[in-house]
């Protein structure tokens, strides 16, 4: 065993630059959610040069890689897609153009996630090169639409591709940690209903937007209440979106919405 993992540690070493090649190609391709085709491409042919077993793209869009034909079935995850770049103006540099300076690559997606299946197209290629005979299948998946559609992608690949893992090892970054659990999510709408009123005479109307705002308020010091769990950590909430629209922009606002992203932990 300590011969064997002395090896992987070693072809680890010697393809670290291989490894930030694959990220940085992965990186250029602009891959948020419903929009991955290209990062799909990349990725599958980077696993087919890796000397996979099988590789292939599912119906929804994840790109699955196999490697072994054994009876227990291990799977690992990076998702593809990221979010959106945002403001420009906030980037001191392309985000889109995986740079690799200083020891490291940049741009979006890095971290979250196409790091790992960078890794996992490394670990693939390592384990051919070791002739890995285990009773194992390792299934190693670059899923779609995680960002936007949480879960939709292993669900699609549990009842329609009949892949059921015994063990799934998720890449999203944890600090180089080994982390067993983590927290839950709820995604909430809030909708404010008011009532228009020109904007000469904002008191004979009720603004949605103040209706809104007092709630945000209150859900920031909620933020700060929520209990700290011993393995999971603290919940959170926060408020990712905030629209409102009214008649005219000279008159009092009738609606308003927020999402928020709720992290759940016990209790």
């Amino acid at each position: 065993m300590k011969d064997i993992l002395t090896r992987i540690y070693e072809l680890a070493n010697k393809y670290e630059s291989y490894t930030a090649q694959n990220l940085s190609k992965l990186i250029q391709h602009k891959s948020i959610s419903c929009q991955e085709e290209n990062v799909q491409k990349e990725l599958k042919m980077q696993m087919e040069e890796a000397g996979f077993d099988e590789v292939k793209i599912d119906g929804l869009g994840n790109v699955i890689g196999r490697i072994g034909n054994g009876k227990k079935v291990l799977a690992i995850d990076a998702h593809m897609d990221t979010v959106d770049l945002g403001n420009m103006a906030n980037w001191s540099f392309d985000p889109l153009s995986g740079e690799i300076k200083d020891g490291y690559v940049h741009g979006r997606g890095t971290v979250d996630q196409e790091g790992g299946a960078a890794a996992f197209v490394t670990s693939g290629k390592i384990l051919k090169e070791l002739n890995f005979d285990k009773d194992l299948t390792i299934y190693f998946v670059g899923s779609v639409m995680e960002e936007d559609f949480y879960g939709l992608c292993w669900k699609y690949i549990v009842e329609e591709e009949g892949i059921k893992p015994d063990f799934v090892i998720s890449t999203e970054p944890t600090n180089l940690n080994i982390y067993r659990g983590h927290r839950g999510r709820m995604e909430i709408n809030v909708t404010f209903k008011g009532v228009s009123s020109h904007g000469s005479a904002p008191e004979r109307g009720k603004n949605a937007i103040y209706m809104a705002s007092k709630a945000c308020l209150e859900i920031e010091k909620l933020n700060e209440r929520l209990a700290y769990d011993e393995f999971l950590g603290k919940g959170s909430v926060t408020i990712s979106e905030f629209v409102s629209g009214s008649p005219s922009l000279c008159a009092v606002a009738d609606y308003a919405k927020i999402h928020l992203d709720r992290r759940l932990t016990w209790g």
